[in-house]
C-alpha cells in the first residue's frame, strides 16, 4: 500500500517548530513514522530555511539551535524531491504561493497542507482535483474511519 503524499506549506512547518501540540506536530509525527511523505521541491526547501531563521519564529521555538536542525533534518529525510518542469503563471494572488501549487501540480495532484486555504482559492486557473487543506482536516481524511487510506 502506498503512503499519502502532501505539500506542505511553510505555514505549518512554523507551526511545527513553535507549538509542541495540535494537528500540525501530529502531522510531524505521521511523516517522521513514515506515515505520509511530504513532496518538496529546491524553491519549497528555501523557503523553508528562510522561515525558519526568522527572529521571531526562533523566539517562540522551544527547541535550542542544534534541536531544530536536527528535527528539520529528520523532516527533510521524509520528504521527496520533485522536479517541477512547468510554471502555472501567473496564477495565485499571491506570487509566493505559486510555486507551493505548482509543487502539489507537479508531484501529481497531491494535497496542499496549509493554514491559509483561502490564498490557494483564488487561482486564475483551476485545477478541479487538487485538494487544499489544513493538517487536521488532512489527518482526519487519512483516519481509518474516514475510509481514505
Amino acid at each position: 500500500m502506498d503512503v499519502p503524499h502532501l505539500v506542505l506549506d511553510s505555514n505549518v512547518l512554523v507551526s511545527v517548530f513553535t507549538s509542541g501540540k495540535g494537528a500540525s506536530r501530529q502531522l510531524l509525527r505521521a511523516l517522521l513514522r513514515g506515515e505520509c511523505v511530504a513532496a518538496i521541491s529546491v524553491p519549497l526547501f528555501l523557503e523553508y530555511e528562510d522561515v525558519l531563521a526568522r527572529p521571531q519564529v526562533l523566539r517562540r521555538c522551544a527547541l535550542n539551535l542544534e534541536e531544530q536542525e536536527e528535527l528539520f533534518d529528520a523532516l527533510l529525510a521524509r520528504t521527496e524531491l520533485v522536479e517541477v518542469y512547468y510554471r502555472w503563471r501567473p496564477n495565485l494572488r499571491d506570487e509566493s504561493d505559486n510555486h507551493v501549487l505548482e509543487l502539489a501540480i507537479a508531484a501529481g495532484g497531491v494535497p496542499i497542507v496549509t493554514f491559509n486555504r483561502r490564498d490557494f482559492a483564488w487561482g486564475e486557473l483551476r485545477f478541479p482535483g487538487l485538494i487544499v487543506q489544513t493538517p487536521a482536516s488532512w489527518l482526519k481524511a487519512q483516519s481509518p474511519a474516514s475510509g481514505a487510506r
